[in-house]
């Protein structure tokens, strides 16, 4: 079975349009692009990736789906599309001929309105993507995940998948309320959760291994191991943890597990999830 990194990213760095990669993030103030990830995944033993978008225009799906058609270990395309705009089945139609595209995602933990997602206009966006087999990422904070659950019962067809595992903080040691919430919104049975983005929750500097039990002990008992999937969210996991560091949390987590679910982890369920 085929070792899939579910979650990453890569740009041509432009201080306009990566405005969100501030002073303090220096480390990704570079171009990432297929050549520098290649030997990473291949020194970890990965097999391929999904590329997510970083920015939330269609050029960024294009520059995806370019670097997708060069190099085959892209196994697929998360992109953005105007979930909103009055032409979205049209868009959606548009990037159906595209076999590497495989869902969509908006940046809704920016959102300014943190129910973005519910507004009517969202929903009826949501509402066309499952006609074209797409599946959405879902992109929030902690305080969003009420709404996340909400919109995944409004669409009990359509997959989700919540990247980061919600975003917990981990930094401060807050447990409680977000472990309530991802039970409520893993009881939708058509949501998965990406293991990913975790060390850059926590303190970049002085996280170790036993920072993150409590949280994977959380998402463990709320998707069990047929809806989790590795993601090293690389190159934004650099800030505070190189490939092989973010690998090895999640690895040394689940290395008391059977081989086939620490394949599916791995792989397997990121194959099934994104048809790849």
């Amino acid at each position: 079975m085929l070792r899939i990194d579910a979650h990453q990213h890569f740009w041509k760095f432009h201080p306009v349009k990566d405005a969100w990669i501030t002073a303090d993030m220096d480390v990704l103030r570079r171009d990432f692009l297929p050549e520098h990830l290649l030997p990473v995944l291949q020194e970890n033993g990965m097999d391929g990736c999904v590329a997510v978008q970083a920015d939330q225009s269609e050029a960024e799906n294009d520059f995806l789906l370019e670097l997708a058609a060069k190099h085959d270990f892209i196994k697929g395309v998360v992109g953005w599309v105007d979930l909103q705009a009055d032409n979205v089945a049209e868009r959606l139609d548009y990037y159906s001929q595209f076999k590497k595209i495989k869902g969509f995602r908006h940046i809704l933990q920016d959102a300014a309105n943190r129910a973005l997602m519910l507004q009517p206009g969202f929903k009826r966006g949501i509402s066309l993507l499952d006609k074209y087999h797409f599946t959405y990422d879902i992109l929030v904070y902690p305080d969003q995940l009420t709404f996340a659950a909400e919109l995944a019962k409004l669409f009990p067809n359509q997959r989700f998948v919540l990247d980061h595992m919600g975003k917990p903080y981990i930094k401060d040691n807050e447990i409680i309320r977000w472990a309530s919430d991802m039970k409520q919104l893993a009881a939708c049975e058509n949501v998965w959760c990406k293991i990913s983005g975790l060390v850059t929750e926590a303190n970049w500097k002085t996280w170790h291994q036993d920072t993150f039990i409590p949280y994977l002990d959380a998402i463990l008992e709320s998707f069990g191991t047929e809806r989790l999937m590795f993601g090293s969210d690389w190159p934004v996991c650099r800030l505070a943890a190189d490939y092989h560091q973010v690998k090895a949390i999640v690895g040394n987590y689940f290395q008391q597990f059977s081989i086939s679910e620490q394949q599916k982890l791995f792989g397997g369920n990121a194959i099934d999830f994104y048809t790849l």
